[in-house]
């Protein structure tokens, strides 16, 4: 089973807003809905937590450190190919996106040609409020986005 951890950033601004990213490479380059993913990336739970998985995978997608905050574990999403995702959220208010400097990765590209080109992991982040983000990120991690909205309100945020 494959599994993957990442942070879901949100600010209360005064509705709630998500930061997600805009997935790279030549696949994704002209979609927008359902392109979109919570910055996140595979681990092995025998080697490290799901916590530092997602601030690891943070910091290698989008080239600045996770923000040094107090995360939450929101819950872990199945897809339907069955890989696993665990998503930790935190308040990112005040979160700059000076500095980054998104990573890359290698595809044979055109398909068949033998050529390997270098694309970056993402090429875009965005703030979105989570009705926009729940078209715009993949299906899969759709159901974070209802979640974090009910404790948001059960919260008074």
């Amino acid at each position: 089973m494959i599994t993957s951890a990442g942070i879901l950033l949100y600010r209360l601004t005064p509705e709630p807003e998500v930061l997600i990213a805009h997935m790279g490479g030549p696949f994704w380059a002209k979609k927008d809905a359902g392109a979109w993913s919570i910055p996140k990336g595979e681990y092995d739970p025998g080697v490290e937590s799901a916590l530092e998985a997602a601030r690891r995978e943070f910091g290698e997608e989008l080239g600045v450190p996770a923000p040094d905050r107090d995360y939450a574990e929101l819950g872990t999403f199945t897809y339907s190919s069955g890989k696993r995702v665990t998503v930790f959220v935190a308040d990112g208010t005040g979160f700059s996106f000076e500095g980054l400097a998104f990573g890359e990765f290698e595809l044979e590209w055109p398909p068949r040609s033998g050529r390997r080109q270098a694309f970056p992991e993402v090429d875009r982040v965005e703030w979105m409020t989570l009705d926009a983000a729940t078209e715009s990120l993949v299906k899969g991690q759709r159901p974070a986005l209802s979640l974090l909205q009910s404790t948001l309100d059960s919260l008074g945020g």
